[in-house]
């Protein structure tokens, strides 16, 4: 009983020491195991590329011309020809006025020429009577004088002298004539001047159209009274508002810091919010001066639409390429980590170790930014999650958006 109780010590005692020797082993195992791994980082490398900023604005759609069409005299509507949405052409009739007294003018600057030119016929046959009477009367003059300078005494003074007087009163009446006929040629004149400041304002009574374009508001009817539109009389009413909308104007407005950049000839890509469409233009025209509100200058692009499919009031995206830079050294904007007045990149070295890099930057765009000093082309830049690393660090670099000239028109905005 006691040798195998012994035994049976023995036999616990050496199982207890291989438990425990297992147990250290094991734990040593695991402390291998535990060691932590360097963190994998995303980088890029910098590299040459083409980079276009761009500005995105706001443009709204306004007609090419625009006017509100008022009657230079006054009167009522007679007949109007059309209604709010026609297209009309240049020189087309949109509505005629009523005006009674201006027809009677007419008539009366119409009879005042006829008689001025009768008065011209008068004054005519009356110069040529007395041009006649006159060369009769100079002829017989002539005739004695010269008679009494060859035979002196043949004929008397006092006759001579009668066939003086009347050769000048004759030739006083030539030129008095002459005279009312230049008086009635000058009340012809007169009375055709008045007769056509009346016909002037008869035609005004027809209201034609100026441009081609569409009928945007009618404002009067049949029978309305309608005031001369000829001051700045706020009373004076409208008949219609016709607008140019075959041809629009996309109005912009750049931001002060932007309108350095603006060139006329520079491309913008327009995209209609109504349509859905993207269209390509050119800028046209703008002011050259700042608003003073709103500290923007107006911009313009002609949109030719020819088949009224955009309507005035429209808005639509527009990016206006502001520069352009072919072969700069880019990385992606979310690379670059930006403070107060300084910027600066984490780079990884050959050894895979972490270091922070200051750099210049240059032209941002949308997706990409120029780097114009602290980096080299090929340098590994860690792309995103820059507050998971430290300076000194190592880690794993897999490179994720790998940047070549192929890389080029990354599209800027500053919205």
């Amino acid at each position: 009983m006691r040798t195998r109780s012994y035994f049976s010590s023995v036999c616990l005692s050496l199982l207890s020491t291989a438990m425990g020797l297992g147990f250290i082993l094991s734990g040593c195992h695991g402390h291998v195991d535990n060691k932590p791994a360097a963190p994998a980082a995303a980088i890029v490398l910098a590299a040459w590329g083409n980079l276009a900023n761009t500005l995105t604005v706001a443009g709204q759609f306004q007609p090419y011309q625009e006017v509100d069409l008022h009657a230079k005299v006054s009167g009522y509507i007679r007949k109007i020809n059309v209604d709010i949405g026609d297209r009309v052409k240049q020189g087309q009739v949109l509505a005629v006025l009523e005006v009674p007294e201006l027809d009677a003018q007419l008539q009366g600057t119409q009879a005042a020429v006829r008689q001025s030119q009768s008065q011209i016929l008068r004054a005519q046959e009356e110069v040529k009577r007395n041009q006649s009477m006159y060369a009769a009367l100079h002829a017989a003059y002539t005739r004695l004088d010269q008679a009494s300078k060859t035979r002196p005494g043949l004929i008397a003074e006092q006759e001579l002298d009668d066939a003086f007087a009347k050769d000048q009163s004759a030739a006083a009446q030539v030129a008095a004539s002459k005279s009312a006929l230049d008086a009635a040629t000058q009340q012809l004149g007169v009375s055709q001047a008045d007769s056509t400041r009346v016909k002037t304002l008869a035609a005004y009574s027809t209201i034609t159209a100026p441009f081609t374009g569409v009928i945007t508001m009618r404002y009067a009817d049949t029978g309305s009274l309608i005031q001369a539109g000829t001051s700045s009389d706020t009373q004076s009413m409208p008949v219609v508002r016709i607008a140019q909308s075959d041809l629009l104007r996309l109005r912009m407005p750049v931001p002060e810091s932007d309108v350095q950049y603006i060139k006329q000839g520079s491309d913008v890509q327009i995209r209609i919010d109504a349509t859905g469409k993207t269209i390509t233009a050119k800028i046209i025209r703008f002011t050259r001066a700042l608003d003073a509100s709103t500290r923007t200058m107006l911009t313009e692009v002609d949109i030719p639409n020819p088949t009224l499919s955009l309507s005035p009031g429209m808005f639509a995206e527009t990016k206006i390429q502001l520069q352009r830079l072919d072969k700069v050294l880019l990385v992606p904007a979310q690379a670059v980590i930006q403070g107060s007045g300084s910027a600066h990149v984490l780079i990884v070295d050959s050894e895979n170790k972490v270091h922070r890099r200051d750099v210049t930057l240059g032209i941002q765009g949308a997706n990409r930014i120029e780097i114009t000093n602290g980096l080299i082309v090929g340098d590994r830049v860690i792309a995103s999650g820059q507050a998971n690393y430290r300076v000194g660090e190592t880690v794993r670099p897999k490179i994720v958006v790998p940047m070549s000239s192929a890389d080029i028109d990354a599209q800027g905005g500053n919205e």
